[in-house]
């Protein structure tokens, strides 16, 4: 049941109402409002904020005069929603506030940057952004999961001090500790990893200085090791098998909670991305880069065999064992986003078998509760402002937390502005060929042309060259080479095509449907890079295999979700896997 509280102020009953664009910040009260507390619903609510707190919550409250007043009537306020499983940087925070989230569980991120960030929301609250709640740096393997991104991390070598190990990590800022089990089996790769009695002694450090440790996974057999290690929980669950008739009961008998992320594993099989960028409740508000990565793949498995549905059936069994799970997303991962695919992870919850006041629960109460935040996730007396408050009611219809009224954190509304701006025209290229080499020379028969690119720009410690050699065969062709280093979280180092007559402005070459090209290498995996204006700073990718032998290759516009009507450039690269590389292409065309 709802908490009947004791209202701390001398209310009045009267008052004035504001219209749903006048929303107010600081003191102000909602009348009228269906509620959910984090546990339990209450029909017709009123509940009064002061000074970025909860200060009353009830039925038929009164309320002072000088309040001003949101209409609550045919909406529902919820607790500010908790991602329990991200990374973030740049302005990850801002697009999270945006969509109601305002705590974000960091699961792995520069810990300096964490650092800063947990500096100012000490200082001043850090308005206009999500709190963050960060791991920092994760506790993996040399050269295991998490090193592949170039962040130069320090990593847990074998017969290591592991209490100092993990003393470092909390030193630096790590609100908790993540520990990495993960072979890359469940993948098709291999990995190094962490072993099980390490990960133990990498639990008990952690727990020794009165912080949580969760474990990432990606098997149902490293789920079950690591949960007896006596790791707090699995911010990860696993698509290579079924999770057989007992995993429910053995996760609850070791105690641990379980964020399923089955926001980024869906997107392993289907197009999970897709559903958000086509909800006209949150695409309007997605900018340039949440629509790169909900448009992102990863691309050719190379294990075929898993199956999304394997993490829904654990979810379920997790249900029937009573074993806490938490919402969380694992965004930006492809085909997430900050924020708004937290309203998916909801939807897919219930999908799952949770009813919807469980699956809001999931974001709101059972993760405060497990990470020790005690200060938000409900809506009752002492706790922070950090609301929600939507249209219709999303315990009857999940998607109804996608209707979006208002989101304040800590009694603040948040601007939450529209990025649905009219589609700008841009002019047309109607030429095929880009380029084919054979005069020698890095030209093209349109644009600026070819320009080296790398991760420098934005602090990184790539190389690359660039030159035009003569094949026998084929006469000129572009070698790519270079090595791709440490320093920045994607590392890459390539070529970088401009279709228009300026770097980084925008040409339609709509009139076609697909970028091809021939190339033959080292034998290494590339990518291609596909920028366009929608897009934003990030870029739609995949990726090619460059042997000794020429291929063409033809990628289609659509999967890559563009169509050509805005395009920024075209990038051949290496990364971000580290090291030295060396491929070459031809005959890049549209066609």
């Amino acid at each position: 049941m709802i908490k009947r509280c004791l209202i701390s102020l001398a209310l009045l009953t009267c008052g004035f109402a504001l219209a749903a664009d006048e929303l107010p910040s600081d003191d102000f009260v909602i009348l009228d409002v269906r509620l959910f507390d984090g546990e339990t619903s209450l029909e017709k609510a009123t509940v009064v904020v002061r000074d970025g707190r909860i200060v009353a919550v009830g039925e038929a409250l009164p309320w002072a005069a000088e309040l001003p007043v949101v209409k609550g009537a045919g909406r529902t306020l919820l607790p500010g929603l908790i991602d329990s499983h991200t990374h973030c940087w740049g302005n990850a925070l801002e697009q999270a506030l945006t969509f109601g989230v305002t705590t974000a569980i960091d699961m792995f991120t520069n810990a300096d940057w964490a650092a800063g960030v947990r500096r100012q929301q000490s200082e001043n609250g850090n308005p206009g952004k999500a709190d963050l709640y960060s791991a920092s740096v994760l506790v993996t393997a040399p050269g295991g999961h998490g090193t592949q991104y170039g962040l130069g991390i320090p990593t847990l070598e074998a017969g290591a001090d592991v209490d100092a190990f993990v003393a470092a990590r909390l030193a630096e800022g790590s609100d908790f500790i993540k520990v990495v089990h993960e072979d890359g089996k469940g993948w098709g790769t291999e990995t190094p990893t962490l072993d099980i009695d390490t990960i133990r002694a990498v639990a008990a450090a952690a727990h020794r200085r009165e912080r949580l440790a969760v474990a990432h996974i990606g098997t149902r057999e490293a789920a079950l090791e690591v949960m007896a290690t006596g790791v707090d929980g699995l911010v990860h669950l696993f698509i290579d098998a079924a999770p057989g008739d007992d995993f429910g009961r053995r996760a609850a008998k070791h105690g641990i909670f379980v964020v399923p992320t089955l926001a980024v594993l869906e997107n392993f099989q289907r197009k999970g991305g897709e559903t958000v960028l086509q909800d006209e409740r949150l695409s309007p508000y997605l900018d340039g880069d949440q629509r790169a990565s909900l448009a992102r793949s990863f691309g050719p498995q190379r294990k075929t065999d898993n199956r999304f549905e394997h993490a829904l059936e654990t979810v379920r069994l997790l249900r029937q064992a009573q074993v806490a799970v938490l919402a969380g997303t694992d965004a930006p991962n492809p085909g997430t986003a900050h924020g708004a695919s937290m309203h998916r992870e909801l939807e897919l919850l219930v999908e799952a078998g949770l009813t919807p006041g469980e699956a809001l629960a999931a974001a709101t109460a059972v993760p405060a509760e497990s990470f020790g935040l005690q200060d938000r996730g409900r809506i009752e007396v002492g706790r922070r402002a950090d609301l929600l408050l939507v249209e219709g009611d999303p315990l009857d219809d999940i998607t109804a937390s996608r209707d979006i009224v208002a989101v304040w954190k800590l009694g603040v509304a948040t601007e939450r502005r529209r990025q649905d701006v009219e589609k700008p025209k841009h002019p047309v290229v109607s030429q095929k060929l880009i380029s084919d080499f054979d005069a020698g020379e890095l030209s093209a028969e349109f644009g600026f042309g070819w320009q080296p690119t790398t991760d420098q720009m934005a602090g990184g410690a790539s190389e690359t060259k660039l030159a035009v050699i003569t094949d026998d065969a084929r006469g000129g062709v572009l070698e790519i080479r270079g090595e791709v280093k440490t320093g920045f979280p994607f590392p890459w180092a390539g070529a970088m095509f401009f279709p228009a007559d300026q770097p980084m402005a925008a040409v339609d070459v709509s009139a076609n449907r697909a970028v091809t090209f021939m190339a033959r290498g080292d034998g290494g995996t590339y990518r291609l890079m596909v920028f366009a204006r929608r897009l934003g700073q990030i870029p739609v990718q995949t990726t090619f295999v460059a042997d000794d032998t020429w291929e063409r290759h033809s990628v289609a516009f659509e999967s890559l979700g563009i169509d050509g009507s805005d395009l920024l450039g075209i990038a051949f690269a290496g990364g971000p896997g580290l090291g030295e590389f060396r491929f070459e292409i031809d005959q890049v065309e549209l066609e």
